[in-house]
């Protein structure tokens, strides 16, 4: 038998992804939709080249808006399509 005591209330799952991206859709109720950029070097040409990627992420207060930067974090399964929980705000978007 194991003498390993179980994690603390709140101790870390392991490794989960954590992203910054950028709130494109808020119509949803508790969902809001993040566009992350990523910029790889192209293998051959090295040239750099910019991909986005979208994510539904779970927004209990329904609190941000549209292009408010945020943090994101892996999360296990809500709902069919998220996977992903916010976890901060980083930028408030603010209209000139």
């Amino acid at each position: 038998m194991s003498t390993e005591q179980a994690p603390a209330a709140g101790a870390a799952h392991g490794f989960r992804r954590k992203m910054v991206g950028r709130v494109v859709k808020d119509k949803m109720h508790k969902t809001v939709v993040v566009e992350v950029q990523k910029f790889t070097p192209d293998p051959l040409y090295g040239k750099y080249v910019r991909s986005r990627t979208r994510y539904k992420s779970h927004d209990e207060t329904n609190q941000y808006r549209v292009g408010d930067q945020v943090e994101i974090q892996e999360h296990s399964p809500i709902s069919r399509d998220k996977r992903f929980i916010v976890v901060r705000l980083v930028k408030k978007f603010v209209e000139e």
